[in-house]
C-alpha cells in the first residue's frame, strides 16, 4: 500500500546537505514543569550546520533553561526523561512542540511527562496554529495505526486492505490543510518547513517548484530557502523522462562499477543499506524481479548507504542479493546518494536501456507490474 510504503520509508529520514552559513541571533527557552517528584533532564535537540545539536538541562524547583543561538527559525525536539512503563518503554516524553525562534520561548507544563504549551515568539505562534490544524489529523492517524496493526498482529489481509482508502483520505486532507497554510502564510519562518512536509521524501519539481516561487523573497533566502532550492534543482535533474546522472562507485571487493556499463538493459538502481529495516522488509520484493526478469534484459544495481564493509557484505549474502552492489561506506553522506538528492531509503529507479529514467520508488506489486508491462 502507498501509504505505508511511504511511512516505512521515512523510518529512515536524513538532512543530506549543511545549511548555508547564516548571522547567528541569540534564543532563550524558558520552561517551567508545576509538578514533578524530583529533578528531571531535560534534552533540545536539532540540526544546525548539517549537524545534530544536543544540550541537556536540569530542572531546578522545576525550572530549566536553554540559552544559545540560531540562524533561522527552526522545529526542534525538547524531551524529558520520565520513568520507564509499559506504555514508554524508551522512559522519554516530548516536553512541548517547538519551533525555536530568535527572542525568548516560555514553556509551561502541567506534569513530568505531559505535554506543555509554547510560547512567546512570531514563529512558534504560527507553528501553535498550524499544529492546531493538524492534530485532529494526527490523532485520527494514531488511531487509524493503532487498528492496522491489531489486523496485522490477527494477519487480517483483507481487513488491512480496507483501510487503505482512510490512510489516502487523511494523507490528502493532511497535504490541503499545508497547502492552505502555505497559500495564507507566504511570509511566515515557517515556510520552508511547512512546503517540505508538501513535498515528501520524493520531491516532484513540477507541483513544488510554483509553491517555493509564492515564498517571500525573504524566506526563499533563509538557511533552509537556499536548501530546498538546492533540492529542487536536483530533483529537475533526476525527474522521469531524464537521463540518469552517471557515476561510479565500488563494489565489496574494491572494483570501480560504473553505471555506464549497465547500457543495454533495464537497471533497477536500488538505494538501501544493511540496517534499514523497511529497506531489508523489500528486498525478497526485488529478488524476485531479478530472478523473473534477469535472463529477459533486467538487472539491479544496489548503492548502499552502509559505513560498515562487514555488516553491508554479510546482508548482501543473508538476504540473496545476486546483483552488482556498490558503496563508498560513508553511510548517509553516500556520493551517489548526494547526487540523486535521496534523503530517505529504500528508494529506486528504474532506467532504460538508454540510461533513461522510466520510473521511480517501484515498491512490491508496483514494481512486478512494470515490469511485467515492459517484458510482455
Amino acid at each position: 500500500m502507498k501509504k505505508l510504503i511511504l511511512a516505512a520509508a521515512l523510518l529512515c529520514p536524513v538532512v543530506l546537505t549543511a545549511q548555508k552559513k547564516a548571522k547567528e541571533k541569540p534564543y532563550t527557552i524558558q520552561g517551567t514543569i508545576a509538578k514533578q517528584d524530583a529533578p528531571a533532564k531535560i534534552t533540545l535537540r536539532y540540526r544546525k550546520d548539517g549537524k545534530t545539536v544536543t544540550d541537556t538541562a536540569m530542572t531546578v524547583d522545576g525550572k530549566f533553561v536553554f540559552k544559545g543561538t540560531v540562524p533561522e527559525p527552526m522545529q526542534v525536539q525538547l524531551v524529558a526523561d520520565v520513568p520507564k512503563s509499559e506504555t514508554n518503554m524508551y522512559g522519554k516524553a516530548e516536553v512541548a512542540a517547538v519551533f525555536l525562534a530568535p527572542g525568548t520561548t516560555t514553556i509551561t507544563v502541567d506534569e513530568l511527562g505531559e505535554k506543555g504549551k509554547a510560547t512567546g515568539t512570531a514563529a512558534q505562534e504560527d507553528y501553535n496554529q498550524l499544529n492546531a490544524l493538524l492534530d485532529p489529523l494526527y490523532k485520527q492517524s494514531n488511531d487509524l495505526n493503532k487498528e492496522y496493526r491489531k489486523l496485522r498482529e490477527a494477519k487480517d489481509e483483507a481487513g488491512m486492505k480496507k483501510l487503505e482508502s482512510r490512510f489516502e483520505e487523511l494523507e490528502a486532507s493532511r497535504k490541503a490543510v499545508l497547502n492552505k497554510y502555505l497559500e495564507d502564510h507566504s511570509k511566515s519562518a515557517l515556510g520552508v518547513y511547512v512546503l517540505s512536509q508538501v513535498a515528501g521524501y520524493d520531491l516532484d519539481p513540477e507541483k513544488i517548484d510554483p509553491l517555493f516561487k509564492k515564498l517571500s523573497k525573504d524566506v526563499r533566502k533563509t538557511p533552509s530557502g537556499q536548501q530546498f532550492e538546492e533540492r529542487l534543482e536536483i530533483a529537475k535533474k533526476v525527474r522521469v523522462g531524464n537521463p540518469a546522472i552517471e557515476f561510479s562507485q565500488n563494489d565489496p571487493a574494491g572494483k570501480s562499477v560504473s553505471l555506464a556499463s549497465f547500457r543495454g538493459k533495464y537497471v533497477l538502481v536500488d538505494f538501501w543499506a544493511s540496517w534499514c529495516g523497511p529497506c531489508r522488509a523489500e528486498n525478497p520484493n526485488v529478488v524476485k524481479a531479478f530472478n523473473t526478469y534477469k535472463d529477459k534484459g533486467f538487472t539491479v544495481l544496489g548503492v548502499s548507504f552502509d559505513d560498515n564493509k562487514e555488516k553491508w557484505v554479510d546482508a548482501i549474502s543473508k538476504d540473496e542479493l545476486e546483483w552488482t552492489q556498490v558503496s563508498d561506506l560513508k553511510g548517509w553522506a553516500n556520493e551517489v546518494g548526494k547526487m540523486y538528492g535521496i534523503r530517505a531509503i529504500p528508494q529506486n529507479l528504474l532506467l532504460d536501456p538508454e540510461g533513461k529514467i522510466v520510473a521511480k520508488n517501484l515498491r512490491g506489486e508496483a514494481l512486478e507490474s512494470k515490469l511485467a508491462e515492459l517484458f510482455k
